[in-house]
C-alpha cells in the first residue's frame, strides 16, 4: 500500500493483541493510528478528531460495534467516514447486520495485514473521491442530497438543510415521515427526473430523482413545488432585487448573516450590504421589522 500521508485511522477493539497487530501494520504503512477500547470512547474520539477511516470490532462489551456504527452514521459530521468491521463471527447474518448498520466492508479475525491494507486502500480512495464530489456540490449552491435505501438522509448541501429547515422538515416527526415516503418511492425504482411531492410541510416541496450512485445511495434534488418561490413573491410584492429578496427570505426564516452567506455562497459582508438595501426600500431599521414584513408578505392570510 502506498504511504497515504496524512491519513488517520481509528481502531476500535477491546483486544490488546488485535490492537497491537493493527497498530504496527498501519504505522509501517505510514498511517497515523488512534485507538479506542470500546464504542463510547470511539464516538468521543471520532467527534473530536474525525478520522479518515474506522476499523471497528463488531463484538465488544457495552456499546457493541453495530450500535456504534449506527450512531456514527446518524451524525452528519461523521456519516461519511468509512467503517470496516472486524469480526470473528462467520455467520452471514452477522456480516449483513454489520453492513446494514453502515459498514462498507468486513474482515474476519484473525486479521491478515496484507488483506487489511488492500481493503483499506480501496475504501480510503473511495472516501476521498466522495469527499471531493461533496465539496464540489457544496460550492454550486444546488439543493442536492443523498439518501440510503431506507430514505434516510446521508449528506446534503447547506442550501438543502436550510430549505428543509424553513419548511419544518427537520423536526423529528417530519423527518420520519419524509424518510418513510422516500423509502416507498425509491423501492419503485424511479427514473431520472421523476418527482415526489413531500406532504405535511410548511411550504410546498418536492424531491426529484437525479441518479443512483451505488446500491445503497441515491442522489436527489429538492425543488419548490407550489407556485412562485418565496424569494420571487418578496421580489414582486416588495420591489426588491433578486439578491435582496433572497436575503430577506432567509432573514424571515431566522438565519444569521453568516448562515445566509453559506446558503447563497457570498460573504457575510455582502449579505449585510444587501440587507441595508432591504432596510432602505422597506423603510425599516432592523432585522426584526424586516422579517415581520417578509412573513406577512409570504403568509397574507395568517
Amino acid at each position: 500500500m502506498d504511504s497515504p500521508t496524512g491519513d488517520i485511522v481509528l481502531v476500535v477493539d477491546d483486544s490488546p493483541d488485535t490492537l497491537s497487530l493493527i497498530n504496527d501494520t498501519l504505522e509501517q504503512a505510514g498511517i497515523d493510528v488512534l485507538v479506542a477500547l470500546d464504542g463510547s470512547q470511539a464516538l468521543n474520539i471520532a467527534r473530536r478528531l474525525r478520522p479518515d477511516m474506522i476499523l471497528l470490532d463488531a463484538v465488544m462489551p457495552g456499546l457493541d460495534g453495530f450500535e456504534t456504527c449506527r450512531l456514527l452514521k446518524a451524525d452528519p459530521a461523521l456519516a461519511s467516514i468509512p467503517v470496516i468491521f472486524m469480526t470473528g463471527l462467520t455467520d452471514s447474518a452477522d456480516i449483513v447486520r454489520g453492513l446494514e448498520s453502515g459498514g462498507v466492508d468486513y474482515l474476519t479475525k484473525p486479521i491478515q495485514p496484507s488483506e487489511l491494507l488492500a481493503r483499506m486502500k480501496v475504501h480510503l480512495s473511495n472516501a476521498r473521491l466522495t469527499s471531493s464530489a461533496h465539496q464540489a456540490l457544496d460550492s454550486t449552491g444546488q439543493f442536492l442530497f443523498t439518501v440510503d435505501g431506507s430514505g434516510q438522509m446521508q449528506w446534503a448541501t447547506p442550501q438543502t438543510y436550510a430549505l428543509l429547515s424553513s419548511a419544518g422538515a427537520l423536526e423529528s416527526q417530519q423527518q420520519r415521515k419524509m424518510g418513510a415516503a422516500l423509502q416507498v418511492w425509491l423501492s419503485r425504482a424511479p427514473g431520472a427526473g421523476h418527482k415526489l411531492k413531500l406532504e405535511g410541510l410548511q411550504s410546498s416541496l418536492a424531491v426529484v430523482f437525479v441518479e443512483r450512485r451505488d446500491a445503497q445511495t441515491c442522489l436527489l434534488k429538492l425543488v419548490d413545488d407550489g407556485g412562485p418561490a418565496g424569494e420571487e413573491v418578496l421580489r414582486e410584492k416588495l420591489g426588491l432585487t433578486r439578491r435582496e429578496s433572497e436575503v430577506l427570505f432567509w432573514i424571515g426564516n431566522g438565519k444569521t448573516n453568516r448562515e445566509i452567506g453559506e446558503i447563497l455562497d457570498v460573504s457575510p459582508r455582502t449579505v449585510n450590504k444587501h440587507l441595508e438595501g432591504v432596510f432602505s426600500k422597506l423603510g425599516v431599521e432592523n432585522r426584526t421589522a424586516a422579517a415581520g414584513i417578509a412573513i406577512r408578505a409570504l403568509n397574507p392570510d395568517s
